[in-house]
């Protein structure tokens, strides 16, 4: 397309965006930009550059997005309790939004006509890099190559490099799992794990240690909270990927974390898969027990109903839409008491709770005693209380309606 003069891609320097590079600059005669994003991902992310030079990339941009991606996006996702289909903890689908904010706004800045990404035409990420896309920049192009072009394999995909001279490394040893990685969890699909009836291979984890390999005494410790935020490990003040990079650290060696899954993509198709969300699983259950004490039971409960929908609308790749600002708006506003302290005890891939302190927790000794309450609360009062909920129920059985 004759059209489209400058593309900016999302490129990791692997096999299938270093293709894209020369097949972009191939198929529409275009300048190609690279943006690369260091997630906490584990990997260098600097060999990029080269590698993006090699294919005669001008402008190469690589940055590190590690807080703004864990205080602007997973804290505010986790501030929900946001569980996906009742297990998965998004670690990939809040990564998207992100990558499509930076993806436009380096269009933006490079007067790029069109952005790029290597997802395929099968999975949910080419659905939230482009709803993100175009929510930020809807006259924007997006050119998908795997709804292109014919190279559907890692072999048909080796001979265009070939043809080409295009410098790709071939790593011995290179997991043979289609995997992604960030500071929230890593991904792993395909090969043993397309039969979801077959057990994932102990070699495949990369964070964790089997929790019968976990170490036979427990870990304590004590997550600060503000907010509904975590600014403290043991009373160490962190910036937020910090904390998060400390509970992969302590939770994984605890052998916490892991997920086999088979969930049900936006696209249409069900995908089995393996996640190890370390940090996540911890934050989770203490962020649950922090609001345990200093939310309302209302709000609780009502927090807890949208969530779902919630939850939906970022696997699905809406992050950047009216409904989920209106949801993070209510979410956000729940949050002001939840501060104070949660003790966890974490052994064996086990995370549990062993004591939760708050200045704003509405847990009142008095009230809530099994001794003398000193007239806190009269127990005569449960009757009609009991009576009255019980009405409709006391009524439907005298008209003879039978449950």
């Amino acid at each position: 397309m004759s059209d489209i003069k400058k593309v900016v891609l999302a490129y990791s320097g692997g096999l299938d965006t270093s293709v894209i590079v020369r097949w972009l600059q191939d198929t529409y005669g275009c300048e190609v930009v690279t943006f690369t994003a260091d997630l906490g991902q584990g990997e260098e992310v600097e060999p990029a550059r080269a590698k993006a030079e090699a294919l005669g990339v001008k402008e190469i941009f690589i940055e590190d997005l590690r807080e703004e991606f864990v205080r602007d996006f997973v804290f505010p996702m986790f501030r929900a309790n946001t569980v996906y289909e009742g297990e998965y903890l998004l670690g990939t689908s809040i990564a998207r939004p992100l990558i499509a904010k930076k993806l436009i706004d380096i269009a933006n800045r490079t007067g790029a006509d069109a952005i790029s990404h290597g997802a395929t035409g099968k999975g949910n990420d080419q659905v939230r890099f482009e709803l993100g896309a175009y929510a930020l920049k809807p006259g924007v192009h997006v050119i998908a190559p795997w709804r292109e072009w014919d190279l559907n394999s890692r072999e048909k995909l080796l001979a265009y490099c070939d043809e080409r001279n295009i410098p790709v490394e071939k790593k011995k040893g290179k997991s043979p799992y289609s995997m992604d990685a960030n500071l929230l969890h890593i991904s792993y699909e395909g090969m043993v794990l397309e039969d979801p009836w077959a057990e994932a291979e102990e070699d495949m984890w990369r964070w964790s240690v089997s929790p019968e390999k976990a170490p036979d005494t427990p870990s304590y410790i004590e997550l600060s909270y503000e907010q509904g935020d975590i600014v403290a490990i043991d009373g160490q003040a962190m910036k937020a990927h910090e904390v998060l990079a400390y509970l992969n650290k302590v939770a994984g060696d605890n052998g916490i974390g892991r997920l086999d899954i088979v969930e049900n993509r936006y696209v249409g198709m069900k995908s089995r898969g393996c996640y190890e969300t370390p940090g996540g699983t911890v934050m989770l259950k203490a962020h649950r027990a922090i609001e345990s004490i200093t939310l309302d039971r209302e709000v609780a409960h009502l927090k807890d109903s949208i969530m779902p929908r919630y939850a939906e609308v970022i696997y699905n790749g809406y992050w950047w839409s009216p409904e989920r600002e209106a949801l993070q708006a209510l979410i956000d506003q729940t949050q002001t008491y939840v501060n104070g302290t949660v003790r966890l005890k974490l052994y064996k891939g086990n995370v549990d709770v062993v004591g939760r302190k708050s200045s704003d927790s509405l847990f009142d000794e008095k009230i809530a005693t099994f001794e003398e309450d000193q007239g806190a609360y009269d127990q005569k009062d449960a009757a009609g209380f009991i009576k009255l909920n019980a009405l409709r129920l006391r009524i439907a059985a005298s008209k003879g309606r039978k449950l």
